[in-house]
Protein backbone atom coordinates (compact mmCIF):
# COMPACT_ATOMS: atom_id res chain seq x y z
CA UNK A 1 0.00 0.00 0.00
CA UNK A 2 1.14 3.74 -1.01
CA UNK A 3 3.08 5.20 2.34
CA UNK A 4 3.21 8.94 1.41
CA UNK A 5 5.30 11.69 2.80
CA UNK A 6 5.80 15.35 2.65
CA UNK A 7 8.77 17.05 2.82
CA UNK A 8 8.64 20.09 4.04
CA UNK A 9 10.74 22.75 3.39
CA UNK A 10 13.65 23.09 5.93
CA UNK A 11 15.52 26.36 7.44
CA UNK A 12 18.50 25.74 4.91
CA UNK A 13 20.58 28.79 6.49
CA UNK A 14 20.37 30.36 9.96
CA UNK A 15 16.74 31.64 10.84
CA UNK A 16 15.76 31.89 7.07
CA UNK A 17 11.84 32.22 6.86
CA UNK A 18 11.81 31.59 3.07
CA UNK A 19 13.08 30.24 -0.40
CA UNK A 20 12.26 30.20 -3.94
CA UNK A 21 12.36 26.94 -5.69
CA UNK A 22 14.68 27.37 -8.85
CA UNK A 23 14.39 23.74 -10.36
CA UNK A 24 13.38 20.73 -9.39
CA UNK A 25 15.55 18.01 -10.48
CA UNK A 26 13.34 14.83 -9.92
CA UNK A 27 9.89 14.22 -11.96
CA UNK A 28 6.73 12.17 -10.93
CA UNK A 29 7.09 8.99 -11.06
CA UNK A 30 11.05 9.40 -10.44
CA UNK A 31 12.34 6.93 -7.92
CA UNK A 32 14.49 8.65 -5.82
CA UNK A 33 17.34 7.52 -3.17
CA UNK A 34 18.07 9.58 0.23
CA UNK A 35 20.00 12.32 0.29
CA UNK A 36 19.39 12.42 -3.05
CA UNK A 37 18.98 16.20 -4.87
CA UNK A 38 15.14 16.91 -4.92
CA UNK A 39 15.32 20.62 -5.94
CA UNK A 40 17.67 23.71 -6.02
CA UNK A 41 16.45 26.52 -3.72
CA UNK A 42 17.63 30.11 -3.79
CA UNK A 43 17.27 31.96 -0.31
CA UNK A 44 18.17 35.34 1.17
CA UNK A 45 21.97 33.96 1.32
CA UNK A 46 22.63 31.33 -1.37
CA UNK A 47 21.31 28.64 -3.87
CA UNK A 48 21.30 25.51 -2.54
CA UNK A 49 20.50 22.01 -3.50
CA UNK A 50 18.02 20.37 -1.27
CA UNK A 51 18.62 16.40 -0.32
CA UNK A 52 15.51 14.06 0.20
CA UNK A 53 15.46 12.55 3.49
CA UNK A 54 13.31 9.32 1.99
CA UNK A 55 13.99 6.78 -0.23
CA UNK A 56 10.72 5.87 -2.68
CA UNK A 57 8.58 7.50 -5.98
CA UNK A 58 7.89 11.12 -6.39
CA UNK A 59 3.79 11.44 -6.27
CA UNK A 60 3.83 15.07 -6.51
CA UNK A 61 5.56 18.30 -6.64
CA UNK A 62 3.52 20.79 -5.02
CA UNK A 63 5.05 24.05 -6.44
CA UNK A 64 6.11 24.95 -9.83
CA UNK A 65 9.68 26.36 -10.04
CA UNK A 66 9.97 30.38 -9.75
CA UNK A 67 7.50 29.94 -6.45
CA UNK A 68 8.36 31.34 -3.12
CA UNK A 69 7.57 28.98 0.03
CA UNK A 70 7.12 29.48 3.45
CA UNK A 71 9.92 27.67 5.06
CA UNK A 72 7.68 24.72 6.99
CA UNK A 73 5.63 24.23 3.88
CA UNK A 74 5.12 21.08 2.21
CA UNK A 75 7.00 20.98 -1.27
CA UNK A 76 6.97 17.41 -2.64
CA UNK A 77 5.32 14.13 -1.99
CA UNK A 78 7.21 11.13 -2.01
CA UNK A 79 6.33 7.38 -1.66
CA UNK A 80 8.03 5.17 0.36
CA UNK A 81 6.11 1.96 -0.03
CA UNK A 82 6.16 0.74 3.25
CA UNK A 83 9.96 1.04 3.88
CA UNK A 84 10.65 3.22 6.43
CA UNK A 85 8.71 3.45 10.02
CA UNK A 86 5.58 5.74 9.72
CA UNK A 87 5.58 8.67 12.21
CA UNK A 88 2.57 10.92 12.89
CA UNK A 89 4.18 14.47 11.67
CA UNK A 90 5.91 12.95 8.79
CA UNK A 91 9.43 14.58 10.27
CA UNK A 92 12.63 13.41 8.84
CA UNK A 93 14.71 11.32 11.07
CA UNK A 94 17.22 12.61 13.10
CA UNK A 95 20.50 14.37 11.13
CA UNK A 96 18.75 14.80 7.85
CA UNK A 97 17.61 18.14 6.61
CA UNK A 98 14.51 19.66 8.38
CA UNK A 99 14.82 17.10 11.22
CA UNK A 100 15.41 16.66 14.89
CA UNK A 101 19.30 17.76 16.49
CA UNK A 102 20.70 17.71 20.22
CA UNK A 103 19.44 20.77 21.63
CA UNK A 104 16.00 20.68 20.25
CA UNK A 105 17.81 22.30 17.00
CA UNK A 106 16.74 21.87 13.75
CA UNK A 107 19.52 19.74 11.47
CA UNK A 108 19.73 22.41 8.13
CA UNK A 109 22.64 22.00 5.34
CA UNK A 110 25.66 23.45 7.89
CA UNK A 111 25.54 22.79 11.47
CA UNK A 112 22.33 23.35 13.01
CA UNK A 113 19.87 25.97 12.88
CA UNK A 114 18.09 27.97 15.19
CA UNK A 115 15.79 25.96 17.99
CA UNK A 116 11.98 25.44 17.48
CA UNK A 117 10.40 28.18 18.11
CA UNK A 118 7.24 29.88 16.84
CA UNK A 119 7.86 31.41 13.99
CA UNK A 120 6.36 34.85 12.79
CA UNK A 121 4.66 34.26 9.46
CA UNK A 122 5.02 37.35 7.23
CA UNK A 123 1.23 38.71 5.48
CA UNK A 124 0.19 35.66 3.07
CA UNK A 125 0.60 36.73 -0.80
CA UNK A 126 -2.93 37.49 -2.76
CA UNK A 127 -3.76 35.00 -5.39
CA UNK A 128 -2.83 37.03 -8.14
CA UNK A 129 0.68 37.50 -6.86
CA UNK A 130 1.44 34.28 -6.54
CA UNK A 131 0.38 32.78 -9.73
CA UNK A 132 2.29 35.60 -11.05
CA UNK A 133 5.76 34.39 -9.12
CA UNK A 134 5.05 31.01 -10.19
CA UNK A 135 4.43 31.65 -14.15
CA UNK A 136 7.03 34.55 -14.44
CA UNK A 137 11.14 33.64 -15.96
CA UNK A 138 12.92 33.34 -12.91
CA UNK A 139 15.36 36.94 -14.53
CA UNK A 140 16.78 39.59 -12.85
CA UNK A 141 17.82 43.20 -14.57
CA UNK A 142 20.73 43.89 -16.46
CA UNK A 143 23.82 45.20 -14.34
CA UNK A 144 27.34 45.18 -15.27
CA UNK A 145 29.55 43.33 -13.77
CA UNK A 146 32.97 43.61 -15.34
CA UNK A 147 34.14 42.69 -18.59
CA UNK A 148 32.63 38.99 -19.20
CA UNK A 149 30.07 37.92 -21.36
CA UNK A 150 27.63 36.01 -19.13
CA UNK A 151 24.87 38.32 -18.15
CA UNK A 152 21.11 37.66 -16.78
CA UNK A 153 18.41 38.25 -19.42
CA UNK A 154 16.26 40.85 -19.19
CA UNK A 155 12.65 40.28 -18.96
CA UNK A 156 10.96 41.41 -22.47
CA UNK A 157 7.17 41.56 -21.19
CA UNK A 158 5.76 41.30 -17.68
CA UNK A 159 3.06 38.58 -16.96
CA UNK A 160 -0.69 40.28 -16.74
CA UNK A 161 -1.34 41.17 -12.98
CA UNK A 162 -5.32 41.72 -13.81
CA UNK A 163 -5.41 37.92 -14.63
CA UNK A 164 -7.47 36.45 -11.67
CA UNK A 165 -6.02 33.35 -10.58
CA UNK A 166 -7.86 29.85 -10.20
CA UNK A 167 -6.75 26.92 -7.53
CA UNK A 168 -6.16 23.62 -9.68
CA UNK A 169 -4.22 20.72 -8.37
CA UNK A 170 -2.99 23.00 -5.55
CA UNK A 171 -1.28 25.32 -7.95
CA UNK A 172 -2.60 29.07 -9.06
CA UNK A 173 -2.89 29.45 -12.53
CA UNK A 174 -3.89 31.96 -14.67
CA UNK A 175 -7.04 32.38 -16.41
CA UNK A 176 -5.73 32.25 -19.59
CA UNK A 177 -7.59 29.20 -21.18
CA UNK A 178 -10.95 30.79 -19.77
CA UNK A 179 -10.56 34.26 -21.56
CA UNK A 180 -9.38 32.77 -24.75
CA UNK A 181 -12.94 30.44 -24.60
CA UNK A 182 -14.78 33.73 -24.25
CA UNK A 183 -13.12 36.03 -27.04
CA UNK A 184 -13.67 32.45 -29.41
CA UNK A 185 -16.88 32.67 -28.18
CA UNK A 186 -17.16 36.59 -29.14
CA UNK A 187 -15.60 36.16 -32.65
CA UNK A 188 -17.88 33.54 -33.75
CA UNK A 189 -20.58 36.23 -33.32
CA UNK A 190 -22.25 34.21 -30.25
CA UNK A 191 -24.43 36.33 -27.77
CA UNK A 192 -22.80 36.75 -24.12
CA UNK A 193 -24.69 34.82 -21.58
CA UNK A 194 -27.06 37.53 -18.82
CA UNK A 195 -25.04 37.64 -16.19
CA UNK A 196 -21.50 37.09 -17.58
CA UNK A 197 -18.67 40.03 -18.41
CA UNK A 198 -18.01 40.36 -22.10
CA UNK A 199 -14.68 39.32 -22.84
CA UNK A 200 -11.69 41.21 -22.90
CA UNK A 201 -9.57 42.24 -25.37
CA UNK A 202 -6.34 40.00 -25.92
CA UNK A 203 -3.25 42.52 -25.47
CA UNK A 204 -0.25 42.50 -23.95
CA UNK A 205 0.43 44.25 -20.74
CA UNK A 206 2.42 46.89 -22.31
CA UNK A 207 -0.32 47.91 -24.79
CA UNK A 208 -3.11 48.06 -22.33
CA UNK A 209 -0.66 50.56 -20.57
CA UNK A 210 -0.27 52.53 -23.97
CA UNK A 211 -3.78 52.18 -24.95
CA UNK A 212 -4.71 53.23 -20.95
CA UNK A 213 -2.77 56.89 -21.04
CA UNK A 214 -4.02 57.64 -24.21
CA UNK A 215 -7.93 57.03 -23.16
CA UNK A 216 -8.14 54.62 -25.60
CA UNK A 217 -11.15 51.57 -24.59
CA UNK A 218 -9.28 48.21 -25.86
CA UNK A 219 -13.23 46.88 -26.66
CA UNK A 220 -13.71 48.95 -29.32
CA UNK A 221 -9.98 47.99 -31.01
CA UNK A 222 -9.98 45.21 -33.43
CA UNK A 223 -6.54 43.38 -33.03
CA UNK A 224 -4.63 42.91 -35.89
CA UNK A 225 -2.10 40.76 -34.41
CA UNK A 226 -2.19 36.78 -34.48
CA UNK A 227 -5.19 35.01 -32.96
CA UNK A 228 -6.84 38.41 -32.72
CA UNK A 229 -4.24 40.16 -30.32
CA UNK A 230 -4.65 44.22 -30.18
CA UNK A 231 -0.56 45.86 -30.87
CA UNK A 232 0.49 48.89 -30.48
CA UNK A 233 -0.08 50.08 -34.09
CA UNK A 234 -3.77 48.84 -33.33
CA UNK A 235 -3.80 51.21 -30.65
CA UNK A 236 -1.55 53.73 -33.01
CA UNK A 237 -5.03 53.34 -35.64
CA UNK A 238 -7.51 53.96 -32.92
CA UNK A 239 -5.85 57.12 -31.54
CA UNK A 240 -5.42 58.97 -35.04
CA UNK A 241 -9.12 57.59 -35.39
CA UNK A 242 -10.31 59.94 -32.75
CA UNK A 243 -11.31 63.10 -34.11
CA UNK A 244 -13.56 66.04 -32.89
CA UNK A 245 -15.23 69.16 -34.89
CA UNK A 246 -13.82 72.43 -33.62
CA UNK A 247 -15.10 75.27 -36.10
CA UNK A 248 -14.33 74.59 -39.57
CA UNK A 249 -11.64 72.68 -39.02
CA UNK A 250 -10.67 68.75 -37.65
CA UNK A 251 -9.00 68.46 -34.36
CA UNK A 252 -6.95 65.22 -33.93
CA UNK A 253 -6.34 64.44 -29.78
CA UNK A 254 -3.25 63.76 -28.79
CA UNK A 255 -1.50 62.62 -25.19
CA UNK A 256 -0.13 64.81 -23.29
CA UNK A 257 3.31 64.29 -21.25
CA UNK A 258 3.35 60.86 -22.82
CA UNK A 259 7.38 61.38 -23.90
CA UNK A 260 7.43 58.20 -25.72
CA UNK A 261 7.89 56.15 -22.28
CA UNK A 262 4.48 54.00 -22.32
CA UNK A 263 5.72 50.21 -22.21
CA UNK A 264 9.20 51.06 -21.93
CA UNK A 265 9.59 49.62 -18.01
CA UNK A 266 9.39 46.63 -16.31
CA UNK A 267 8.99 45.64 -12.60
CA UNK A 268 11.38 42.92 -11.30
CA UNK A 269 10.39 41.25 -7.92
CA UNK A 270 13.32 41.85 -4.96
CA UNK A 271 13.83 39.20 -3.55
CA UNK A 272 16.28 36.31 -2.64
CA UNK A 273 20.14 37.41 -2.84
CA UNK A 274 19.06 40.64 -3.56
CA UNK A 275 16.52 41.22 -1.04
CA UNK A 276 18.71 39.99 2.00
CA UNK A 277 21.66 42.61 0.39
CA UNK A 278 19.11 45.45 0.39
CA UNK A 279 17.84 44.75 4.02
CA UNK A 280 21.48 44.17 5.10
CA UNK A 281 22.81 47.52 3.73
CA UNK A 282 20.10 49.55 5.09
CA UNK A 283 20.72 48.31 8.63
CA UNK A 284 24.29 49.01 8.52
CA UNK A 285 23.78 52.27 6.95
CA UNK A 286 21.41 52.80 9.94
CA UNK A 287 23.07 51.14 13.00
CA UNK A 288 27.18 51.62 12.71
CA UNK A 289 28.16 55.55 12.19
CA UNK A 290 30.23 55.47 8.97
CA UNK A 291 33.88 57.26 8.31
CA UNK A 292 35.15 56.61 4.84
CA UNK A 293 39.28 58.19 4.94
CA UNK A 294 41.00 57.73 1.35
CA UNK A 295 44.52 56.86 0.47
CA UNK A 296 46.47 57.45 -2.94
CA UNK A 297 49.30 54.90 -3.14
CA UNK A 298 52.41 54.33 -5.85
CA UNK A 299 52.26 50.88 -6.37
CA UNK A 300 54.55 50.38 -8.94
CA UNK A 301 57.26 48.14 -6.87
CA UNK A 302 54.18 45.56 -5.92
CA UNK A 303 53.28 45.53 -9.35
CA UNK A 304 56.97 44.77 -10.18
CA UNK A 305 56.97 42.03 -7.53
CA UNK A 306 53.89 40.46 -9.15
CA UNK A 307 55.46 39.91 -12.19
CA UNK A 308 58.77 37.84 -10.02
CA UNK A 309 56.15 35.95 -7.89
CA UNK A 310 53.85 34.56 -10.74
CA UNK A 311 57.09 32.80 -12.08
CA UNK A 312 58.09 31.21 -8.60
CA UNK A 313 57.48 27.39 -8.48
CA UNK A 314 55.08 27.40 -5.15
CA UNK A 315 52.99 29.50 -6.97
CA UNK A 316 52.89 28.02 -10.59
CA UNK A 317 49.20 27.63 -12.09
CA UNK A 318 47.68 30.48 -9.35
CA UNK A 319 46.38 33.74 -10.30
CA UNK A 320 48.97 36.70 -8.63
CA UNK A 321 46.23 39.37 -8.75
CA UNK A 322 47.03 42.75 -7.20
CA UNK A 323 44.18 41.81 -5.37
CA UNK A 324 45.79 39.06 -3.60
CA UNK A 325 48.44 41.88 -2.58
CA UNK A 326 46.31 43.92 -1.03
CA UNK A 327 44.53 40.83 0.68
CA UNK A 328 47.88 40.37 2.38
CA UNK A 329 48.05 43.86 3.12
CA UNK A 330 44.74 44.06 4.58
CA UNK A 331 45.54 40.78 7.14
CA UNK A 332 49.51 42.03 8.06
CA UNK A 333 47.43 45.59 8.84
CA UNK A 334 44.53 43.94 11.01
CA UNK A 335 47.23 41.58 13.03
CA UNK A 336 49.11 44.52 14.09
CA UNK A 337 45.86 46.52 15.36
CA UNK A 338 43.22 44.36 16.33
CA UNK A 339 40.78 46.46 17.10
CA UNK A 340 39.80 46.77 13.21
CA UNK A 341 38.95 43.19 13.25
CA UNK A 342 36.18 43.34 16.01
CA UNK A 343 32.17 43.76 16.22
CA UNK A 344 29.88 45.45 18.01
CA UNK A 345 27.68 43.72 20.86
CA UNK A 346 25.06 45.84 21.12
CA UNK A 347 22.77 43.42 23.74
CA UNK A 348 26.03 42.82 25.82
CA UNK A 349 27.19 46.26 25.19
CA UNK A 350 30.44 44.98 24.59
CA UNK A 351 33.24 44.77 21.49
CA UNK A 352 34.28 42.05 20.33
CA UNK A 353 37.83 41.54 19.18
CA UNK A 354 38.80 38.43 17.04
CA UNK A 355 41.89 36.97 17.19
CA UNK A 356 41.36 35.08 13.61
CA UNK A 357 39.98 37.19 10.11
CA UNK A 358 37.72 35.42 8.09
CA UNK A 359 38.24 37.64 5.12
CA UNK A 360 35.27 38.72 2.88
CA UNK A 361 35.55 39.64 -0.50
CA UNK A 362 32.61 41.41 -2.28
CA UNK A 363 31.60 39.24 -5.44
CA UNK A 364 29.17 40.52 -8.10
CA UNK A 365 27.11 37.87 -9.28
CA UNK A 366 23.84 36.56 -11.47
CA UNK A 367 21.87 36.53 -8.83
CA UNK A 368 23.61 39.90 -7.09
CA UNK A 369 26.15 41.17 -4.35
CA UNK A 370 27.37 38.08 -2.00
CA UNK A 371 30.12 38.31 0.48
CA UNK A 372 31.98 34.92 1.34
CA UNK A 373 34.96 34.79 3.22
CA UNK A 374 38.01 33.08 3.67
CA UNK A 375 37.59 31.13 6.63
CA UNK A 376 41.15 31.97 8.98
CA UNK A 377 42.76 33.68 6.48
CA UNK A 378 45.66 35.37 8.43
CA UNK A 379 47.23 31.85 8.70
CA UNK A 380 47.33 30.88 5.17
CA UNK A 381 50.43 31.35 3.30
CA UNK A 382 50.04 33.58 -0.15
CA UNK A 383 50.17 30.43 -2.32
CA UNK A 384 47.04 29.27 0.15
CA UNK A 385 45.39 32.55 -0.28
CA UNK A 386 45.45 32.76 -3.77
CA UNK A 387 44.28 29.55 -4.18
CA UNK A 388 41.49 30.16 -1.71
CA UNK A 389 40.73 33.34 -3.26
CA UNK A 390 40.54 31.59 -6.96
CA UNK A 391 38.20 29.14 -5.15
CA UNK A 392 35.92 31.78 -3.51
CA UNK A 393 35.89 33.80 -6.59
CA UNK A 394 34.61 30.99 -8.97
CA UNK A 395 32.51 29.57 -6.88
CA UNK A 396 30.44 32.62 -6.18
CA UNK A 397 30.34 33.20 -10.24
CA UNK A 398 28.75 29.88 -10.38
CA UNK A 399 26.15 30.53 -7.81
CA UNK A 400 27.14 27.93 -5.49
CA UNK A 401 28.43 29.80 -2.28
CA UNK A 402 26.99 28.19 0.90
CA UNK A 403 25.71 29.78 3.55
CA UNK A 404 28.20 28.79 5.29
CA UNK A 405 30.76 30.27 3.36
CA UNK A 406 29.28 33.86 3.53
CA UNK A 407 28.27 33.65 7.65
CA UNK A 408 31.06 34.58 10.20
CA UNK A 409 32.77 37.35 8.44
CA UNK A 410 35.00 39.84 10.11
CA UNK A 411 36.49 42.20 7.45
CA UNK A 412 35.88 42.54 3.63
CA UNK A 413 37.66 43.75 0.65
CA UNK A 414 35.58 45.18 -2.35
CA UNK A 415 37.50 45.21 -5.48
CA UNK A 416 36.15 48.02 -7.46
CA UNK A 417 38.91 48.15 -9.53
CA UNK A 418 37.70 45.49 -11.66
CA UNK A 419 34.87 47.42 -13.21
CA UNK A 420 37.82 50.41 -14.03
CA UNK A 421 36.38 52.44 -10.83
CA UNK A 422 39.47 54.49 -8.82
CA UNK A 423 37.32 54.91 -5.73
CA UNK A 424 34.21 54.75 -3.35
CA UNK A 425 32.56 54.96 -0.15
CA UNK A 426 31.46 51.20 0.96
CA UNK A 427 29.12 50.13 3.25
CA UNK A 428 29.83 47.67 5.79
CA UNK A 429 29.09 44.43 5.73
CA UNK A 430 26.85 44.01 8.79
CA UNK A 431 28.60 42.65 12.19
CA UNK A 432 32.02 43.89 11.00
CA UNK A 433 33.64 46.99 11.40
CA UNK A 434 35.60 47.79 8.76
CA UNK A 435 35.88 47.55 4.70
CA UNK A 436 38.26 48.55 2.28
CA UNK A 437 37.58 49.31 -1.49
CA UNK A 438 40.48 48.71 -3.79
CA UNK A 439 40.46 51.35 -6.87
CA UNK A 440 41.73 50.56 -10.09
CA UNK A 441 45.67 50.31 -11.13
CA UNK A 442 46.12 53.28 -13.81
CA UNK A 443 49.33 54.59 -15.10
CA UNK A 444 49.47 58.32 -13.72
CA UNK A 445 51.91 61.48 -13.31
CA UNK A 446 53.62 60.76 -10.38
CA UNK A 447 56.43 62.84 -8.13
CA UNK A 448 59.00 60.00 -7.88
CA UNK A 449 62.60 60.93 -6.42
CA UNK A 450 61.75 64.85 -7.37
CA UNK A 451 60.75 63.95 -10.34
CA UNK A 452 57.58 63.48 -12.46
CA UNK A 453 57.62 59.92 -13.43
CA UNK A 454 54.94 57.94 -15.08
CA UNK A 455 54.11 55.48 -12.43
CA UNK A 456 51.19 52.52 -11.05
CA UNK A 457 48.90 54.25 -8.38
CA UNK A 458 45.30 52.86 -7.24
CA UNK A 459 42.86 55.01 -4.50
CA UNK A 460 41.89 53.24 -1.23
CA UNK A 461 39.18 53.85 0.42
CA UNK A 462 38.34 52.11 4.09
CA UNK A 463 34.99 52.66 5.88
CA UNK A 464 34.85 52.15 9.45
CA UNK A 465 32.42 51.65 12.70
CA UNK A 466 33.46 54.77 14.57
CA UNK A 467 31.75 53.68 18.14
CA UNK A 468 35.35 51.33 17.57
CA UNK A 469 37.53 52.85 15.58
CA UNK A 470 38.73 55.75 16.26
CA UNK A 471 40.03 57.90 13.63
CA UNK A 472 43.71 58.05 14.49
CA UNK A 473 43.54 54.05 14.36
CA UNK A 474 41.51 54.25 11.23
CA UNK A 475 44.46 56.13 9.84
CA UNK A 476 47.13 53.90 11.03
CA UNK A 477 45.76 51.17 9.73
CA UNK A 478 45.31 52.00 6.03
CA UNK A 479 48.42 53.80 6.39
CA UNK A 480 49.91 50.56 7.34
CA UNK A 481 47.83 48.92 4.33
CA UNK A 482 48.80 51.48 1.75
CA UNK A 483 52.93 51.08 3.04
CA UNK A 484 53.03 47.21 2.35
CA UNK A 485 51.14 47.81 -1.23
CA UNK A 486 53.83 50.80 -2.17
CA UNK A 487 57.18 48.93 -0.69
CA UNK A 488 55.93 45.06 -0.16
CA UNK A 489 59.57 44.86 1.80
CA UNK A 490 57.84 46.67 4.92
CA UNK A 491 55.89 43.13 5.95
CA UNK A 492 59.03 42.64 7.10
CA UNK A 493 58.60 45.58 9.69
CA UNK A 494 54.85 44.29 10.31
Amino acid sequence: MPDLRQFKLPDVGEGLTEGEILQWLVAVGDTVTTNQPLCEVETAKAAVELPSPYAGTVVELLHEPGTTVDVGAPIITIDIGGDAPATEDDTPAAGLIGGPAPGGRTSVLVGYGPKNTEAVRRPRRSGAAVAERATAPAVLPEADYGSGTDRPPLLATAPDATSKPVRHGGLEIGRAAERHAADTEAASGTAVAPGRRAPRPLAKPPVRKYAKDLGIDLTTVTGTGAGGVITRADVEAARSAVVEPAAAETVVRFPVGDGGTAGREQRIPIKGVRKHTAAAMVSSAFTAPHVTEFLTVDVTRMMALRGRLAARPELAGLKVSPLLFVAKALLLAARKHPMVNSSWDEAAQEIVVKDYVNLGIAAATPRGLVVPNIKDAGRLSLAELAGALADLTATARAGKTSPADMSGGTITITNVGVFGVDTGTPILNPGESAILAFGAVREMPWVHKGKVRVRQVTQLALSFDHRIIDGELGSRFLADVGAVLHDPGVALAL
